[in-house]
C-alpha cells in the first residue's frame, strides 16, 4: 500500500485462534465487519447466530446475557445500562395508551415515579397496591390492567410478599408478571418458579447487576430475563427502538465479578445477621427489618420462598423509638465512619441510608412502619467486629 497509515489501519495480521484464559476477551464494536454483502443481508440482529452491530451484541455481551440467564433460571436475557431502564424496558415494551400497571406499594422509588410520570403522561393508568395482602391485588386486578410488577423484599422496609400467591393471581387473570429480583441476585430464589413448579413464579425477572453480580459499586447495569421467546422478542423489539446497550468494558467488570458473585453475597448476608442480631438488642432500635427474622413482616413467606435456611442478602432496615427526633437519627448516621453515606448496595463498602416512611409509604398500607425514622444499612465486606463497633460509637450521638 502507498501510505503506512493506510497499511496500519488495514493490516492484514490477525492473532492465530485457540487462545483459552480463565477471563474471556473484551470486545468494543459499534460498527461490525461482513465478509460479503451477500452476509450483510443475510444476518438477523435478532438471533445471536451472528454479529450485525454493535448495539445489538457482541461476543462480550453475548456472554454476559447466557450468564445472567443462567444465573436468574430463565432462557433469554437483555443487558441495559441500568436497573431502572431495565424497568422501563419491560414496562414500555408491554403497555399503551389505555392500559394499567399495578406496582406494590412498597416498590424501588422510581418504579412508582415512571408510573407517576411518563406513563401517566401517555395515558397509562396505575395502581398501588398492598404487597402483602393477595386479596388487595386481586381486588384491582381489571380489564384494563396488562402488567403487575412484584418484588421481594419490598425497598427499604424490607416486607416479604406472598410472592407465589400474587404471581398465581395474576396468572389466573391472564395478567404478565414481572419481578424486581435485584435482592436475591438469583442465588435466594428463582423468580420463574418461587419454590413451587416449574413456571409457578413472574413471567419476567429483570435485576439490577449494579448491585451484588458487579460487587464494586463502580458500574451501572440492568437485566431483563424471560423464559418465552415471544415475549423475549417483544422485549427486544423496544430494547432496540429505545436503542438501549452497555458498555463492554462495563460487561467485562460484570463478567469478572460473577464467580464470586456467590461467595460475596453469602458472606454478606451472615454479616448482615450478626449486626441486625446485634442491633435487635439495642435499647434506642424499636424494630429490625429483615426477612430472615421471626416478627418481620413476610418471615414466613421468606421461609415458604426462599427455605427455613435460605439466603437473605446482605441488607437490613431498623426503625428507632419514636422519641428520637431526625436530626437525632440524621446525627447517628453523619458519626457512623465505617458505614458511609450512600444509595445503593452490594458494594465492597458497607453503606447507611436514613429515610422518613411517611413520604414513602401510602398510611394505609404501611401501618407501624410509617411511623419514626428508619436507617437501611447494607453490610459490605469489613471485619463485623469493626462495624459494630462503628455502631456501637455512632449511637452514642442519638443522646
Amino acid at each position: 500500500m502507498s501510505s503506512p497509515i493506510t497499511d496500519l489501519i488495514h493490516h492484514p495480521y490477525a492473532p492465530p485462534a485457540g487462545f483459552a484464559a480463565p477471563q474471556p476477551g473484551v470486545f468494543k464494536a459499534s460498527t461490525v465487519i461482513f465478509p460479503n454483502v451477500a452476509a450483510m443481508r443475510a444476518r438477523d440482529w435478532k438471533q445471536k447466530g451472528g454479529y450485525t452491530y454493535g448495539l445489538h451484541g457482541t461476543p462480550t455481551t453475548f456472554l454476559l446475557e447466557e450468564r445472567i440467564a443462567a444465573l436468574e433460571g430463565g432462557k433469554h436475557c437483555l443487558l441495559v445500562p441500568s436497573g431502572l431502564a431495565a424497568i422501563a424496558n419491560v414496562s414500555l415494551s408491554l403497555l399503551g395508551a389505555g392500559d394499567e400497571v399495578l406496582v406494590p406499594d412498597n416498590a424501588y422509588g422510581p418504579n412508582k415515579a415512571l408510573a407517576e410520570g411518563e406513563l401517566q403522561q401517555w395515558g397509562i393508568t396505575h395502581q398501588f397496591y398492598d404487597p402483602m395482602d393477595p386479596a388487595d391485588l386481586q381486588s384491582r386486578l381489571g380489564p384494563r390492567t396488562k402488567l403487575v410488577w412484584l418484588e421481594a423484599p419490598g425497598s427499604v422496609t424490607m416486607e416479604f410478599p406472598p410472592l407465589a400467591r400474587q404471581a398465581a393471581i395474576c396468572r389466573e387473570r391472564g395478567v404478565t408478571t414481572a419481578l424486581d429480583s435485584t435482592w436475591s441476585s438469583g442465588l435466594a430464589y428463582n423468580g420463574f418458579d418461587l419454590g413451587g413448579p416449574m413456571g409457578s413464579g413472574a413471567d419476567i425477572v429483570v435485576h439490577a447487576l449494579t448491585k451484588y453480580p458487579s460487587g464494586g459499586g463502580d458500574v451501572l447495569m440492568g437485566a431483563v430475563v424471560t423464559r418465552d421467546d415471544a415475549l423475549h422478542l417483544k422485549l427486544k423489539l423496544t430494547h432496540m427502538r429505545l436503542g438501549l446497550g452497555v458498555g463492554a468494558n462495563d460487561a467485562e467488570a460484570i463478567l469478572r465479578s460473577l464467580p464470586s458473585l456467590a461467595l460475596r453475597y453469602h458472606a454478606q448476608d451472615q454479616a448482615a445477621r450478626r449486626l441486625a442480631a446485634w442491633l435487635r438488642q439495642r435499647p434506642e432500635v424499636a424494630r429490625v427489618l429483615h426477612p430472615a427474622f421471626e416478627g418481620s413482616p413476610g418471615h414466613a413467606h421468606w421461609q415458604a420462598t426462599c427455605g427455613a435456611d435460605g439466603a437473605a442478602a446482605g441488607l437490613f432496615s431498623v426503625t428507632f423509638h419514636e422519641r428520637y427526633s431526625p436530626r437525632q437519627v440524621d446525627a447517628f448516621c453523619d458519626a457512623l465512619e465505617l458505614f458511609k453515606l450512600g444509595y445503593s448496595w452490594g458494594g465492597p463498602v458497607s453503606l447507611v441510608v436514613p429515610y422518613d416512611l411517611a413520604t414513602m409509604r401510602s398510611a394505609r398500607f404501611g401501618g407501624t412502619l410509617c411511623r419514626g425514622m428508619l436507617v437501611r444499612f447494607s453490610v459490605g465486606l469489613e471485619a463485623v467486629s469493626d462495624l459494630q463497633l462503628d455502631l456501637e460509637h455512632a449511637l452514642a450521638a442519638l443522646g
